[in-house]
């Protein structure tokens, strides 16, 4: 490893409500990081990106710029569509940056990014072939194919959660029907558990909002299944169902070597991960006569998208 390709890079990760930019060295570790409120207006985030950078890069000697953010990403950078992110619509948020920035600039989607961070330094570190997927206020995915990155002839491949799981399902946040974001999402798994209350089935959830159904969030549901409560229990059974349904079609198509659960709700721990484990088994096709798939939760936490935009910012330099 040269000096040059040992130096560090910074990581950005563009969410809904956060903006999130670190400094990472080439072993994963994170040097240096700040986070601040996300910008709703594309000026506004380059200026803030920018003022951050302004700072981070020379402090830490960075020589390139990964970012991560949802939406499609084509091969150049520009985010084409993003149904969470209103502000980007053809935008060509990697020339913009790279306007702004000193340092080369990749611009790639945020669930890739985790992929990237697992695959280099988390989960599906030493595979070849993997499955990365985010299971949070919506559900992304990263696929991981002979050790690189499945982008697509445009750069839009692995847009898991927007495939259609049901015709007469319920609305996606994209306006589709029946995606299986709808029904996977940690959103999905909220409403799952307040309709279990509304309708009686419920009670010790039901307790855990203050006995106020419309109160209800999955992560109740996931405290009464970790206590044990049969409807808690139950809830996640249900939902991991679906979960798992997805899961097994994917593993179907690109077989991978395990399947990494990032996001949110993997913070649920086997409380959804074992009624995952055994609902994939029973949907994998030829489960019994094919080597096992695990299915782990990510290394790297929340941070997997900062990580991972920096580790695809050190392709960009020797």
């Amino acid at each position: 490893m040269t000096a040059a390709s040992a130096a560090p890079t910074l990581g950005i990760d563009l969410g809904g409500t956060n903006l999130r930019i670190g400094v990472v060295d080439a072993a994963g570790a994170i040097l240096a990081e700040v986070r601040d409120p996300a910008p709703s207006e594309v000026d506004a985030l380059v200026h803030a990106i920018g003022a951050q950078a302004d700072d981070l890069v020379p402090a830490h000697g960075v020589r390139a710029v990964g970012v991560g953010t949802a939406g499609l990403i084509d091969h150049d950078g520009a985010v084409r569509y993003a149904p969470n992110l209103p502000m980007f619509v053809d935008v060509p948020l990697r020339a913009l940056l790279a306007e702004r920035l000193t340092p080369p600039v990749v611009v790639d989607n945020d669930a890739n990014a985790a992929a990237w961070g697992e695959h280099c330094h988390g989960a599906a570190r030493g595979t070849s072939h993997a499955l990365v997927i985010t299971l949070g206020t919506g559900v992304g995915g990263g696929v991981i194919a002979d050790g690189r990155l499945f982008r697509g002839a445009h750069g839009f491949a692995a847009e898991v959660g927007h495939w259609q799981f049901d015709p007469h399902g319920p609305d996606c946040a994209c306006g589709e029907v029946g995606h299986w974001e709808a029904v996977a999402s940690g959103s999905a798994l909220g409403r799952l558990a307040r309709a279990r209350a509304e309708q009686g089935t419920a009670p010790g959830v039901l307790a855990r909002a203050g006995g106020d159904a419309a109160a209800v969030r999955g992560e109740h549901a996931g405290e009464s299944a970790a206590a044990g409560e049969a409807d808690g229990i139950a809830i996640l059974g249900e939902f991991a169902e679906v979960v798992a349904l997805g899961f097994a079609g994917l593993a179907n198509i690109v077989d991978p070597e395990l399947i990494v659960v990032s996001g949110g709700l993997v913070e649920l721990g086997d409380v959804l991960l074992d009624p995952l484990r055994a609902a994939f088994l029973g949907h994998l096709e030829g489960s019994a006569h094919r080597p096992p798939v695990p299915i782990v939760a990510a290394e790297l936490g929340d941070a997997s998208g900062m990580v991972g935009a920096a580790a695809l910012a050190r392709d960009l330099t020797p």
